[in-house]
């Protein structure tokens, strides 16, 4: 994923710094760095999903750390999103037992039925496909993550469902 130099309104609010001095606590004061995955989360959750250059240089600035710290952070793990992306946003695990059980064929099937090319949001900014690495779920293949939820044993039809239960709005992301 590429990073983004999209402009992006960095809000820290007092509820969420509140929240993230409470992850920083379960650490040693001097390991402070130990948070960052956690504090990424939450500041990502509050940022409609994504964490701009900016916002990243402010993780690392609260967690007072280097901002290429961040960096490293967010550019190797695929749940950090470095631009906009779609609202419901499809993962598909690609590794082997989703492979021989089919997903590439099922991605090829959502972004034919969104209109989409993998890791292209739709126009609406409601649906993206993504193909990520081991989801740790292979006896369910295959399978993918549509927010915090993992869809398993995928068929065309499962698909069609979920499509149309997101645009429906039955779809729950968060499990917050």
């Amino acid at each position: 994923m590429e990073i983004s130099h999209i402009k992006q309104e960095i809000n820290i609010t007092e509820s969420l710094m509140t929240r993230i001095n409470e992850l920083i606590s379960h650490y040693p004061a001097d390991k402070r760095k130990s948070a960052l995955l956690p504090v990424l989360h939450e500041v990502q959750d509050a940022h409609d999903n994504w964490l701009s250059i900016d916002l990243q240089n402010k993780v690392a600035e609260i967690l007072e750390i280097q901002n290429i710290e961040v960096y490293e952070v967010v550019t190797f793990y695929t749940m950090f999103n470095q631009r906009p992306i779609g609202k419901y946003m499809f993962e598909f695990c690609q590794t082997s037992p989703c492979c021989q059980n089919g997903v590439e064929d099922l991605m090829d099937y959502t972004c034919e039925k969104l209109g989409v090319k993998v890791g292209e949001p739709t126009k609406d900014g409601n649906f993206e496909v993504r193909g990520v690495e081991c989801l740790g779920a292979c006896g369910y293949a295959p399978m993918m993550q549509l927010g915090d939820f993992y869809q398993e044993h995928l068929t065309k039809e499962k698909i069609d469902q979920l499509i149309s239960d997101c645009k429906e709005g039955k779809i729950t992301l968060h499990d917050k």
